[in-house]
């Protein structure tokens, strides 16, 4: 394969998912890096949206020897492994370092445990994951909290939380005006900073967690007693009672003997009595009729109700009607981090999977979540999660279409349900907003894509603060010798709406000046510690990258909406069938709506 020949970085991303999506746009379009994407098809999957993106290669080959060489492995910068097969993407990483033991490798994992060990075996290697980066905002917007959860930001541990939340000692600095706004005003101007309603400040002493609230799904007694046991169990008491009152009323003797021959002739054990009354006979005899009739009924009820009972305790599912709860739909790896995240905060939970074999499933179980298997967009399969009576439904399956059915349908049991949704497409998230006022949701492969993109140029995304239907990151980076901004004024680090300058790390790292003199020069040995909207933090991590060689430009041009190509086919090794149509699809919201899909 011919390498381009402009000093520009040299990118390989496998995968295609929405993720890969998201990222290799990223590098392409903000960075204009040279991206060579690897995929087992050019048909399948994402990769015809992959294909559809200006510039890009496409090697068609598996994740081999072969096919990494063909895509100049040997010659790249960085390798993003973002398949969501953690051993697919382990067992890639070795071979990746065998061709190219220098390469800079990332590398998307689920068990984050396993990770930390392969990035202790790996050289040069960073591992992510996209459900953890992602998790914290599906739970936040769920449980409404106005304050994010805890972020260690250099020495210290920051929050976003409302001013009025907040001791103004403890405030950092404002990140967003979001009061009487369709959307949110995100770092503001520092004369405005003021008006910011939103900010990052130092977080309170921790305080002691909240009570667990164990679940209620293992009261067996609702289980046992089903509809058809109750059903028969009601006509036999009714039958009693009945019974009962004549007897007592028509041989004038107490109560208690008339329940007693009442029940012995239900049950079929009373003997005849020859001078009884043609009342008392009738009585009798009616009371026997039906007993033989329900005694059979009442066996086969209770053998049903008991073999159900089991097998539905075993599956974990919901044994009785709860409420105030949250449903979960769909345990892929964002919703088993979303259960784990919620179960911690004592929520009481209950989730709903299709497949039975999924990843959260058996995790949910170990946690004593109720697990409800089947097709949430069913309303028998909603009914049985009790969602008429929960708090939250979180809906984050893979697929936008089922995903809004499934938010509708919560919708129709309780119209004033609170809903997060997952969704990908930024126009459709819009639509869905005007259309069905619900403006909560969440884009997996956007909130990710940076954290990646951030991480396969050697810089850190240490957390993500969702405002609304915006997103900001929260990084360090490195200033790079000869960069755009070494030896300018911190001063300039700071631009309206797009970067907020939170502190610097000097010389080893382990003094950090915040609220640094506007007036001090940034040096090579200095890190910066931002707050950034996605375009800002792009920007910057051009202006902190070091030239590939003296002299020479930054590796990376920060394109404008209006300069980035839209007619350029892609690229390929072999020629391949190119998709009808040369925009990118499916388009995308504003630029830092943190609004859409399933990654």
């Amino acid at each position: 394969m011919e390498l381009p020949e402009d000093g520009s970085r040299r990118f390989v991303v496998c995968g295609d998912n929405p993720l890969a999506y998201r990222l290799i746009d990223e590098l392409v379009t903000r960075y204009d890096a040279q991206v060579t994407v690897v995929l087992p098809s050019v048909e399948a999957n994402w990769a015809p949206n992959i294909c559809r993106v200006p510039g890009v290669v496409v090697v068609e080959a598996r994740l081999d020897r072969d096919g990494l060489g063909r895509a100049g492995l040997e010659h790249a910068d960085a390798l993003a492994l973002v398949d969501q097969e953690d051993a697919g993407n382990i067992d890639a990483a070795l071979l990746a370092q065998e061709i190219n033991p220098n390469l800079h490798i990332v590398i998307r994992m689920f068990n984050l445990s396993l990770g930390e060990r392969m990035g202790q075996l790996l050289n040069n290697s960073v591992v992510l994951s996209a459900a953890a980066i992602a998790a914290p905002a599906f739970v936040a917007a769920a449980l409404d909290e106005t304050t994010s959860a805890p972020m260690t930001v250099a020495d210290r541990t920051l929050v976003a939380t409302p001013r009025t939340s907040a001791r103004a000692e403890d405030i950092v600095c404002g990140i967003a005006i979001t009061a009487d706004r369709d959307e949110p005003e995100t770092l503001p101007a520092l004369a405005d900073e003021a008006r910011a309603d939103l900010v990052l400040a130092r977080s309170k002493p921790a305080r002691p967690p909240r009570p667990y609230r164990r679940q209620r799904n293992l009261h067996v007694l609702p289980v046992l007693l089903g509809a058809k046991l109750r059903l028969v169990l009601a006509v036999l008491v009714g039958l009693f009672a009945a019974g009962t009152a004549t007897l007592a009323l028509v041989k004038d003797i107490s109560w208690a003997q008339a329940a007693y021959i009442a029940m012995l002739t239900e049950l079929g054990g009373a003997d005849p009595d020859p001078r009884a009354s043609g009342v008392e006979r009738v009585t009798l005899i009616l009371l026997t009729v039906v007993s033989i009739a329900l005694i059979p009924a009442l066996t086969a009820a209770v053998v049903d109700s008991v073999v159900k009972a089991r097998l539905r305790l075993e599956a974990g599912g919901l044994a009785d009607a709860i409420s105030d709860h949250m449903v979960v739909v769909g345990l892929g790896d964002v919703g088993t981090r979303v259960i784990r995240a919620l179960n911690e905060a004592g929520v009481d939970i209950v989730a709903i999977e299709q497949n039975p074999q999924a990843r959260g499933v058996q995790i949910a179980r170990d946690l004593r979540i109720p697990v409800v298997i089947g097709d949430a967009s069913r309303s028998e399969i909603m009914q049985s999660a009790s969602v008429s009576t929960c708090r939250a439904l979180v809906v984050v399956s893979t697929d936008d279409v089922t995903n809004l059915e499934t938010a509708l349908l919560g919708r129709t049991a309780k119209p004033d349900l609170r809903v997060v949704l997952r969704l990908f497409d930024g126009e459709f998230a819009d639509r869905v907003q005007r259309a069905f006022s619900i403006n909560i949701s969440r884009s997996v492969s956007y909130l990710a894509a940076p954290a990646f993109a951030a991480a396969m140029l050697g810089r850190q995304v240490i957390a993500t603060i969702p405002v609304q239907r915006r997103v900001l990151f929260v990084a360090e980076l490195s200033i790079g010798a000869d960069s755009a901004l070494e030896h300018k004024r911190v001063s300039t680090v700071n631009r309206d709406h797009e970067v907020r300058l939170l502190a610097v790390r000097t010389g080893d790292g382990n003094n950090v000046l915040w609220r640094p003199s506007d007036g001090r020069p940034l040096l090579r040995t200095d890190t910066l510690v931002v707050v950034a909207t996605r375009t800002g933090l792009g920007r910057l991590l051009t202006e902190t990258t070091t030239p590939t060689q003296a002299g020479e430009e930054t590796p990376y041009r920060l394109l404008e909406p209006w300069q980035i190509p839209r007619s350029r086919p892609a690229s390929t090794e072999t020629p391949q069938p190119v998709p009808e149509g040369s925009d990118r699809h499916p388009p995308f919201g504003p630029a830092d709506a943190g609004s859409t899909g399933p990654a």
